[in-house]
């Protein structure tokens, strides 16, 4: 599983990009949101990536915050909606926004999301209003990152689910070890060690 990439923004459009990684090109789908917060072409870029797999393709698509590519796994899980359709979503509307109408049952809102009738918007209500809930653990404070310290984050996230804690409890015990550090560079020893401090429900 691709879980992010860094590296050199070669190519640039509203609904993809080329980042070359020590001379490998990555093509990835993007929403507008992510679009519009990327730089420009020749500077370094990371993107929190979702493997698309098919029986006769694989797809990256690309996000620059985890709360993006969170909806963006809970929206191709409804009924009817692949990856391009929730690609459009997050290009016509902000993750906060969708999750508030979502939260908020409110159909006029979503049906004016470009590609959602109201079929469609009773659909992402019944299917995703529960889930909306576990959100707070993705967009609560977390502290900016550098790549180095984004691949260091995935490789002990990795290593937490490894050994059997769940995915959610493990991302939230590493937001709070990287807030306790204020900043200082951690090991990935040192980051997994003050991680498991946070674990204690499994």
């Amino acid at each position: 599983m691709i879980a992010s990439l860094s590296g050199l923004l070669k190519i640039k459009t509203p609904t993809e990009v080329l980042i070359e990684v020590q001379g490998v090109g990555y093509a990835v789908s993007i929403p507008l949101s992510t679009f519009e917060k990327l730089g420009d072409t020749g500077s370094t870029t990371t993107l929190l990536t979702y493997l698309h797999v098919r029986e006769d393709a694989l797809q990256l698509f690309g996000f620059t915050t985890e709360e993006e590519r969170f909806l963006f796994k809970l929206l191709i899980l409804v009924s009817g909606i692949g990856p391009k359709i929730a690609q459009g979503i997050l290009s016509g509307i902000s993750a906060a926004e969708l999750r508030d109408h979502i939260a908020r049952e409110n159909i006029t809102a979503l049906t004016a999301i470009p590609g959602v009738g109201k079929k469609t918007a009773e659909r992402l209500i019944i299917e995703l209003r529960d889930k909306i809930g576990k959100l707070e653990l993705i967009t609560s404070s977390t502290p900016t990152l550098s790549s180095q310290q984004e691949d260091r984050r995935q490789e002990a996230l990795l290593a937490l689910t490894s050994l059997g804690y769940n995915r959610q409890i493990a991302e939230k015990a590493l937001r709070q070890a990287l807030n306790e550090s204020n900043g200082t560079s951690l090991s990935l020893q040192e980051l997994i060690k003050k991680a498991l401090r946070y674990t204690s429900v499994k």
